[in-house]
């Protein structure tokens, strides 16, 4: 007989996995990051060559640190397909992407930080077909210094599921953070695998 699985249960194992023995630094501010090993030349031209002007000709626009602007579908020989994520995310769960079975496809990720360096940028999605975890993929972005540019982060090309039985629409749930848990975005898409297009 299939019991109802326990909420509890169901959060801890959708935890997503850090690198044992990892520890994030302590969380420093630009200020003091610039402020650092002054009497050395190289590596205060080096720091200028990763931040920039130093984040005080850096627009900001108010709100959280990172701003995860779009994430787009890409299909070798398609049009991409670009979900905004500034509006009202909550939509996007009832308008899927779809996507033929067995095609090649990379996701490409638009974001912008604005006040202080984030360290550790990491993007997760979970997908689910009928309330059954399918998939967990987890990637790193890196570490970014404010910048008024919008900077991109592409996935490695994955395939789409084939089959009858992979046809279908499929629930992702989305999660944008750092090495500090500290989460910048959090929502649900859909995706449909059809035998075309």
């Amino acid at each position: 007989m299939a019991s109802e699985e326990d909420p509890k249960a169901a959060a801890a194992a959708e935890e997503h996995e850090t690198t044992p023995g990892y520890k994030a630094p302590a969380q420093k501010s630009l200020g003091e990051i610039q402020n650092l090993d002054q009497d050395d030349e190289s590596l205060v031209k080096y720091k200028q060559a990763l931040l920039g002007g130093g984040g005080s000709d850096v627009l900001d626009e108010g709100g959280s640190n990172v701003i995860v602007q779009s994430i787009t579908l890409v299909v070798t020989g398609r049009d991409d397909i670009t979900l905004d994520l500034r509006g009202d995310i909550s939509k996007l769960k009832s308008t899927p992407f779809t996507l033929k079975e067995g095609t090649t496809y990379s996701l490409k990720i638009s974001f912008r930080v604005q006040r202080e360096i984030v360290t550790g940028l990491r993007y997760f999605n979970t997908s689910y077909r009928k309330g059954i975890r399918v998939d967990k993929a987890s990637f790193m972005l890196g570490s970014y210094g404010p910048k008024t540019e919008v900077q991109t982060f592409t996935t490695p090309p994955d395939e789409a599921p084939s089959g009858m039985l992979a046809r279908g629409t499929y629930a992702v749930k989305s999660k944008f953070l750092d090495d500090d848990k500290h989460v910048y975005l959090d929502w649900e898409w859909g995706l449909e695998i059809k035998k075309d297009w």
